[in-house]
């Protein structure tokens, strides 16, 4: 069976955006600081640890990368390294890609893309913006 008879088979359940994840008693997960944007209040802003988690069903074998791309699409920001991880028939997996000091440098709508067997698979959307903005929007809206 080649790799994309295994792809059709493959299921991303769901993406989730946090601080950390931690691997507790049990084999569970514990996810920190679930976030669905960033709202900062200076830009350009690092973040010090940054993690993508990707709930995928199905089966087969299949090596994912996770990058994301700036809001013209036109570079990377950060991108996993790739990374294998396998689904027995009916079964399920968690493959986590962690980040350290990515920097968003500008406000925007950024692109957090899931690739498997070197394929675009999946894209969200994280939007990054600027506190001061906003707040000076609002106030301008009361007046």
């Amino acid at each position: 069976m080649n790799s994309t008879d295994e792809t059709k088979k493959l299921e991303l359940l769901y993406t989730l955006f946090c601080d950390d994840v931690r691997l507790e008693v049990g084999n569970k997960l514990s996810f920190m600081g679930v976030f669905q944007n960033i709202m900062v209040q200076q830009l350009p802003v690092s973040l010090i640890k940054f993690a993508v988690i990707n709930h995928w069903e199905g089966e087969g074998a299949h090596l994912s990368v996770v990058q994301i791309l700036t809001p013209d699409r036109t570079a990377a920001v950060v991108a996993s390294q790739p990374t294998r991880f396998e689904i027995a028939s009916g079964g399920f997996a968690d493959n986590i890609s962690f980040f350290v000091n990515v920097t968003f440098p500008a406000p925007g709508q950024y692109w957090v893309q899931t690739l498997i067997d070197s394929n675009l698979f999946d894209e969200q959307t994280l939007i990054v913006s600027d506190g001061r903005e906003q707040t000076a929007e609002m106030s301008e809206a009361v007046n």
